[in-house]
């Protein structure tokens, strides 16, 4: 049975991939990414032991806007650059076409229209700081494009770095404030970008939401 990247993959990128075993290929590196980062965070402050649950949950300090920063959150931040780090040089020798790192975009789901945010308009709308303007703005971790549509995904991927390790990794479910409310991540990627939205953790791989 065909794995969760190659069943997502266009088969007209398929087709432009070099050799047959390049799509299983790239799966396996990408996730050797995420168990990479989970080793490297891991080693930084537990010796690379992993860290408890009563760690994960612990507050280490407040964000700009004056929120708790867990451990988790800490970490998979940490974790997330290092990942994204490794599977970029990963799809520049394996992907054939143009991908998007950490990319934001404005989505207008009644239009079904989607903008790019350059990082210049991102970096001063977070240095102005907690403001609404930046509500409804996604940002993936990885966009693979099919060509140079740069609006449109052939797959989008996002690292997850559940902690502890032993939760299972799921996509975010966007808060009441939010303009998607009660929608995940998976699903606002697919809409607003197409294309699969896959997960990739350390312990489970890549996989589909709900495998």
């Amino acid at each position: 049975m065909a794995s969760p990247l190659v069943r997502a993959i266009p088969p007209a990128v398929l087709a432009l991939m070099q050799q047959d075993h390049d799509a299983d290929e790239l799966e396996q590196q990408l996730a050797a990414c995420a168990v990479q980062a989970e080793q490297l965070g891991n080693a930084r402050y537990f010796q690379g032991r992993p860290p408890t649950r009563q760690e994960c949950a612990e507050v280490v300090e407040q964000d700009h806007c004056g929120k708790p920063v867990t451990r988790a959150m800490q970490l998979g931040k940490q974790k997330h650059v290092l990942a994204l780090q490794c599977a970029e040089a990963v799809l520049k020798e394996l992907w054939p076409a143009p991908i998007s790192i950490e990319q934001r975009y404005r989505y207008y789901p009644n239009a079904r229209m989607v903008e790019t945010v350059s990082k210049k308009e991102e970096a001063r709308l977070i240095a102005e700081g907690c403001t609404d303007e930046l509500r409804g703005t996604i940002k993936p971790g990885l966009v693979l494009h099919a060509d140079r549509n740069l609006l449109k995904a052939a797959l989008t991927l996002d690292f997850k770095f559940p902690c502890p390790g032993t939760n299972e990794p799921q996509w975010t479910r966007h808060g009441k404030s939010s303009p998607y409310a009660d929608q995940t991540q998976q699903g606002i990627y697919e809409q607003a970008l197409g294309g699969r939205a896959l997960l990739i953790s350390p312990r489970k791989g890549m996989r589909a939401a709900g495998q």
